[in-house]
Order: structure tokens, then C-alpha cells, then sequence
């Protein structure tokens, strides 16, 4: 009887390794999901005149790349709540309240072609289309001031996946190829051919942003995260799936603090995307770096350039007299010090 009971166990282990190495071994990954909807955001864009772009960093956001559970139980990419008029399947799902309804899809491809109709007959949504299909950073600020999501960064979250990503390449002609050369490009990169295009000097007006390999030091690896210090503060990098909830366990802090000491509200619900800087403890007052200023470029806010030099955004709008909530301007000159 002990040695049937030892291999029952044993059995039952076993199975469970097995399932736990099937989920990690189906979870999509970004460069995956990209390459298998480009096409239809392409055809979107050309149908309909939304960023092919914006279309892919969506679906990239909003379904994790196709990996949350809201996903996988409704092939909904998109978010896309009942409403109303919504007469299809749904499901129901908890987001910024508990068991809310949201549109169910027989395909992935049915949940596109409703993300494309739903922007383009919705009123709400009709200042968007007055932007060029490549003007993308525009489109993400339209989707939020229209009220897509309710995650106040949102807009900087569609663009930093647009650029990490490379997808503005499917914005122009012939994008497909575009960004196939340019990925072929990026995987025959040598280390040598990377290091001989970085600067030596830093200047003392940052153009756009600062270099990160100058000043994010790997300091150790903690329950899992490699934390680094940027101007003299750390943080670490959130990974596919991560949520604030889990780093802030990690590093025995409260959510709510983790939330605003990266300037997010501490109400939201969003969580980070994968390759997003999270600080784990509180940003200074000032640019410690050698650069003394920053010049502004397109698509930047105050909260962005704040995250990117680790300076506490009050401090930063302080520093240039700045009201909350002004818009900065491309050239604009930001004292980091």
C-alpha cells in the first residue's frame, strides 16, 4: 500500500510538471504575435486608415500578446466591453470593476475586424481619422483623450511598444518588407558594430534622451529581477506578464507605492508592459548625469522624461516652472538640474 501511495504521487507529480512545461512551452511572445497578425493590421490600415501600428500595439497591450486570460477565454484582443448595441457572445471578466462584460470573438481575426469598425463608427473616435495613418504617436494620444482606457499613461505605453517594436516600420509603404529587412539587420547585429555607433562624450544637452548602456548598472539579481540603478535610484525591468501587484511583493513595498513612485496613479489598474523601467524606491529631486538639460522631442511628456532620467515629475515641472498638465513642445528646452 506505502508503495502504491509513493507512485501515485510520484504519477501525480509528474503530470503536474507536464502541464506547468505545456503553458510556459504555448505562451506566445511578442515577435510571434506580430508576425502572425501583421497582415490584418496592414489590410486595416489600408481599409480604414488606422496605423497599422497602433493596431498591432493594441493587441500587443490589451491581450498581452495574446496571452491573457481574457484572450484566450474570448479571443478578444482588444478590450472591447459589450456595450449596448452588442448582440454577439460575451464573457465576463473583472478590469476597473468586478465581472464586466466583454465582447466574445469565434476568431482572433473576428476581434480585428470589430477593433477597425469599432473605431471607425464610433463618434467619439472620429477626430483620430483626421491624422495621417503614419502620424502614430498622435493616434495614441487621440485614443486616450477619447477614453479608450482609463490607464493614464496609456498613451506613452502604445508608443514605447511602437518604437521597442520597430512597428512604425509597418506604417509605410511596402512595411512588411521593411520590417523583415530591418529584423534580419537586427539579429546579424555584432556587439562591436553596436558598440562603434554609441557616443563616448555625453553632451550637455541631451538630444530626445539620455544613453541607457551609460548609466543602467546591472547591480544584482533579486527573486528573479536584475536590478539596476539610474541616477542613483533602482529599478528593475518588467517581464511579459508582470504586473505591479508581483514586483511590489518582490521588493515588500505596497502596490500603491510602487505605482507612485513611477508617477502612475495609484488607483489604476494598468500594469506594466514587458520592458518597461519600474523604480523601486523613490526618484530624485535632480539629474545627477553630466547632461544639464534636455531638448524635448516628439511625442515626449513631462511624465516620460521623468521616468527616463528617475526625477520625481513634481520636481522636474518645478524646476521649469511649469503648470500640471502642460503640454511640452518639440525643442523645448527641459533644466534637468
Amino acid at each position: 500500500m506505502k508503495f502504491l501511495k509513493q507512485t501515485t504521487y510520484i504519477l501525480v507529480l509528474i503530470l503536474s510538471l507536464s502541464a506547468l512545461e505545456t503553458v510556459a512551452q504555448t505562451r506566445q511572445t511578442r515577435e510571434e504575435y506580430i508576425d502572425k497578425y501583421k497582415h490584418i493590421a496592414i489590410e486595416h490600415m489600408e481599409r480604414y486608415g488606422i496605423p497599422a501600428s497602433i493596431t498591432l500595439a493594441q493587441g500587443i497591450l490589451e491581450s498581452d500578446s495574446g496571452n491573457s486570460n481574457l484572450a484566450r477565454r474570448s479571443n478578444n484582443h482588444f478590450g472591447i466591453k459589450c456595450k449596448s448595441n452588442w448582440k454577439g457572445d460575451r464573457v465576463y471578466h473583472t478590469d476597473d470593476a468586478p465581472d464586466e462584460c466583454f465582447r466574445k470573438y469565434d476568431s482572433v481575426e473576428e476581434s480585428y475586424e470589430d477593433h477597425a469598425e469599432f473605431l471607425d463608427q464610433s463618434p467619439r473616435y472620429d477626430s483620430l481619422f483626421a491624422y495621417s495613418s503614419s502620424d502614430y504617436r498622435s493616434w495614441a494620444r487621440g485614443l486616450k483623450a477619447a477614453g479608450y482606457a482609463t490607464a493614464p499613461d496609456y498613451a506613452q505605453r502604445l508608443t514605447r511598444i511602437i518604437e521597442e517594436n520597430l512597428l512604425f516600420l509597418f506604417d509605410e509603404d511596402n512595411g512588411a518588407e521593411l520590417y523583415a529587412a530591418r529584423m534580419r539587420a537586427e539579429r546579424g547585429r555584432v556587439d562591436d558594430e553596436f558598440a562603434s555607433q554609441s557616443s563616448v562624450d555625453m553632451p550637455q544637452t541631451v538630444e530626445g534622451g539620455i544613453d541607457p548602456n551609460r548609466y543602467r548598472v546591472p547591480e544584482r539579481t533579486y527573486n528573479g529581477y536584475s536590478v539596476y540603478a539610474n541616477n542613483g535610484v533602482h529599478y528593475v525591468v518588467a517581464r511579459d506578464g508582470d504586473s505591479f501587484a508581483r514586483i511590489a511583493s518582490t521588493f515588500a513595498v505596497t502596490e500603491r507605492t510602487l505605482r507612485k513612485w513611477n508617477e502612475i496613479n495609484p488607483k489604476s489598474k494598468a500594469d506594466p508592459v514587458a520592458g518597461e523601467w519600474i523604480y523601486i524606491e523613490q526618484k530624485q529631486s535632480k539629474w545627477q548625469g553630466e547632461g544639464l538639460s534636455h531638448r524635448v522631442a516628439t511625442g515626449e511628456t513631462l511624465t516620460s522624461i521623468a521616468q527616463e532620467y528617475g526625477i520625481r515629475e513634481k520636481r522636474l515641472r518645478t524646476m521649469n516652472r511649469l503648470k500640471s498638465g502642460a503640454a511640452l513642445v518639440e525643442g523645448q528646452m527641459l533644466k534637468l538640474n
